[in-house]
């Protein structure tokens, strides 16, 4: 397990917690993306945050070992989402990204904020698994489909039958393109707005970018920073380091390359 299991729940409806600490604008300093790790630690898990020093990296690396000893302890317990990827558009799926999440009743999204979001992605293809499994959410493009979030064993046979989606090419830069989030059941609590969602592409493999930008969107979601109506502006950059934008949300986990260090992957500016 790694830092991307570190979610930011809070309440799906009704009141809010307010969100972890975000920066506004500035340079997204190691100090500012251990602060947002750490925050979304407490926001999840209060009484796991309690347990560690979370002042300094040492004390996240041993809330990782603890996290992962109770995975190990209940294998299959915990809330998990499963995500079915056929044909990888970036576009297109984040807007089913974001679909699925709207689609949440509070009783099954609470489960899964305390399990920091996970989600399995899996190569496979929807269409001929439809008379087999039942999908909460399908893109309308048939392109990708979800499962849950729901205990593991719920979706044991799905994830036995597909192989774990295989997405080691690095990212290459793209020029910007904005989606719209479709309607949903849930109604909007506000007019719709803009946003941005800026990507680290240098040294990040597709399979990485579907792991934090799930995070960032399902969660942003969860939160009420995307909404129905909504449009997303999806950018690529090199690095987040030196923009000079006000964030609402961020994507923040261990760099693989360097674990010793914090990286901030993806983040959702306010709107605009």
């Amino acid at each position: 397990m790694n830092l991307s299991t570190l979610g930011s729940p809070r309440e799906h409806g009704g009141a809010r917690t307010p969100p972890a600490p975000t920066p506004r604008t500035g340079r997204l300093g190691p100090d500012l993306l251990l602060a947002v790790a750490a925050g979304r630690l407490r926001a999840a898990r209060p009484e796991l945050a309690a347990r560690f020093d979370l002042t300094g990296p040492r004390g996240l690396l041993d809330a990782r070992v603890a996290l992962a000893a109770e995975e190990e302890k209940d294998p299959a317990g915990g809330a998990l989402a499963v995500a079915v990827v056929d044909r990888f558009r970036l576009p297109e799926w984040v807007a089913g990204t974001c679909r699925f999440a709207l689609s949440l009743p509070e009783e099954r999204a609470e489960p899964w904020r305390r399990a920091f979001t996970r989600t399995v992605f899996l190569a496979g293809r929807p269409g001929n698994l439809a008379e087999r499994f039942t999908f909460d959410h399908v893109a309308e493009d048939g392109s990708a489909a979800w499962a849950g979030p729901a205990p593991q064993e719920a979706t044991t046979a799905l994830r036995r039958l597909l192989k774990t989606f295989s997405g080691t090419r690095e990212l290459s830069a793209w020029a910007p393109v904005t989606v719209e989030v479709g309607a949903s059941s849930r109604s909007a609590a506000r007019p719709p707005v803009h946003r941005d969602l800026y990507i680290a592409a240098a040294r990040v493999t597709v399979s990485e970018l579907l792991v934090h930008v799930n995070h960032l969107v399902v969660e942003a979601v969860l939160d009420g920073l995307i909404a129905p109506g909504d449009r997303l502006t999806l950018r690529s950059v090199p690095r987040l380091t030196g923009l000079a934008v006000p964030f609402a949300a961020l994507r923040v986990d261990a760099d693989p390359r360097r674990t010793h260090e914090l990286r901030a992957y993806a983040g959702l500016t306010e709107e605009t």
